[in-house]
């Protein structure tokens, strides 16, 4: 299974990751405590506005399988059952939010020396149902997917992907929106250790031919500092600066600023994660 095929969901992952990645415009707050028993539980605070939100999550771990429970600032539940090896090379996973009991979804992940599947199906009297597969290796994945409403006989996605990765390298392309949107992205490390990395992203509408695009860059200062910066062209300009001060805890200030709304303050943000 180590030398298999990634999931579908993993083209053009890691330029997404570089520019998308830990930006936050908001304040906040993650308290995680493992511990040295099966339960671990985590605290999440976000100032959005002039409202604070906040859940509480859970997780129970016990050899196979892991229960992952939520608490939301309104009192939602959200749980999520994970069994790894369920069957040979295939992992289940059961969703549920409660009060919602409309909300329960079923994930299938078969991941095969050859092949990598993943499908989900909603456990409803009309449900969507989603399937993903990719072939290939760790350098080339070749993919789809499709996603079929039973409501209403018709497909609400459609999407294929190629990706090449290299240690040093990363390009993908992906055909989505229903083989409407043609996107493009490309990771590269400067140099050998991987310290300073560039990345691009554009999309072309097939129908309506508009352009958009996304650059950025990734430098690793020292083993406790890392910076990311991006440039879109809608005029927007942002930056996240890390650093974790203590083994797995970090604090990130994120920035963004509308070179087109020069009336407009900058956004941004500040998270805390503490990880005893």
């Amino acid at each position: 299974m180590g030398n298999g095929p990634a999931p579908f969901s993993d083209i053009g992952k890691r330029a997404k990751d570089l520019l998308t990645k830990d930006y936050n415009y908001d304040h906040k707050f993650v308290l995680s405590v493992p511990g040295s028993t099966p339960m671990g539980l985590t605290a999440t605070g976000l100032k959005k506005g002039q409202i604070f939100l906040g859940d509480i999550s859970a997780q129970y771990k016990s050899g196979r399988t892991i229960v992952d429970v939520k608490v939301d600032t309104y009192s939602n539940v959200s749980t999520k059952v994970t069994v790894h090896e369920v069957m040979p090379c295939m992992k289940a996973v059961l969703s549920f939010d409660v009060p919602d009991h409309k909300s329960g979804k079923l994930d299938i992940q078969y991941l095969h020396p050859r092949v990598a599947i993943d499908s989900s199906i909603g456990l409803n009297p009309s449900p969507i149902l989603n399937l993903a597969a990719a072939v290939g290796g760790k350098e080339i994945l070749l993919g789809g997917e499709v996603g079929f409403d039973t409501a209403s006989a018709s497909f609400t996605k459609y999407t294929a992907g190629i990706s090449f990765n290299k240690p040093d390298l990363s390009a993908a392309l992906i055909l989505m929106d229903k083989g409407q949107t043609l996107k493009a992205s490309y990771v590269h490390s400067v140099d050998a250790s991987n310290n300073t990395q560039v990345v691009a992203e554009m999309t072309h509408g097939l129908s309506t031919l508009e352009n958009s695009f996304t650059i950025g860059s990734a430098h690793v200062l020292d083993r406790y500092n890392t910076v990311r910066t991006r440039f879109s062209d809608n005029g927007k300009v942002a930056m996240v600066c890390q650093r974790e001060w203590r083994p797995k805890s970090l604090i990130t200030f994120s920035a963004e600023y509308d070179t087109k709304k020069t009336e407009v303050a900058p956004k941004w943000g500040l998270a805390l994660a503490l990880k005893p």
